[in-house]
């Protein structure tokens, strides 16, 4: 589909995803809508190995989502659609990583909290703002606590204050730092490291490893991930990875 409010964009493996409604990449209802189209086609595309998703400029990755959708009857349509973006995330089958060029507030931060990875800028600036104009961010509720921890979630939810990358690096919300010249690049060098592994691995393993995290106990976490581990090892690419490391040579993968 013709996207408006944002670009789409697979070379060499890599999927971008873009917001681009600069200055400060607001997503409104439309914005979603096309977001998840995207993702969906990303899903489906076996040339897309993993995705990046980023906002235009360098003001914002995104400010949020658009306060005028929170209003009336757009309010609930867009909140549902909103969440849609989390589920086809969740369910995309290959890594994504958010790439935070500025602030991520509001939908914007909870955007980049439902990849699987966030590399940021050290100019970047976090928060969920929410509270302080009434109401509640419901993804920042639903992933932050199993991300940075319940007494730590409470305190970004609940009090809506901003805080800095190094912050969110210190809280386990952002992978990883780097000076803002560098954003691009190190983004780029980090989805080339999934590039090298076999998609089919990746795959197996990223879906086990979110169903091990969801269990709801320590012996149901090892369960899950022991019969995932299972199958993966049984895949032809697993065992050419283990051939190749005996042989000393780099494994030709077949995603298989």
């Amino acid at each position: 589909m013709p996207y408006q409010n944002i670009t789409l964009d697979t070379k060499d493996g890599i999927a971008r995803l873009t917001i681009n409604r600069p200055p400060a990449n607001v997503m409104n209802y439309e914005t979603l809508q096309e977001m998840n189209a995207a993702l969906d086609a990303v899903s489906r595309d076996p040339a897309a190995r993993v995705l990046l998703v980023r906002g235009s400029g360098n003001r914002a990755f995104s400010a949020g989502v658009e306060v005028k959708d929170h209003m009336g009857d757009r309010m609930p349509v867009t909140l549902r659609e909103f969440g849609k973006v989390f589920k086809l995330l969740r369910a995309l089958g290959k890594p994504s990583i958010a790439v935070v060029n500025g602030v991520a507030l509001g939908g914007g931060c909870e955007l980049a909290a439902g990849c699987d990875m966030i590399i940021a800028s050290d100019k970047a600036q976090f928060g969920q703002p929410e509270i302080k104009l009434g109401g509640l961010a419901p993804v920042a509720a639903a992933l932050l606590p199993t991300i940075v921890g319940v007494k730590k979630a409470f305190e970004i939810v609940l009090l809506g204050d901003n805080f800095s990358a190094a912050d969110a690096e210190k809280a386990g919300l952002v992978s990883k730092v780097v000076p803002d010249a560098d954003l691009d690049k190190s983004a780029d060098a980090l989805a080339a490291k999934f590039l090298q592994m076999t998609a089919l691995g990746l795959k197996l393993s990223r879906d086990a490893f979110y169903r091990a995290v969801e269990a709801g106990s320590m012996d149901q976490a090892l369960f899950v991930a022991t019969e995932a581990g299972i199958k993966t090892w049984q895949t032809a690419d697993s065992q050419e990875g283990l051939k190749a490391f005996l042989e000393k040579r780099s494994p030709v993968w077949k995603d298989e």
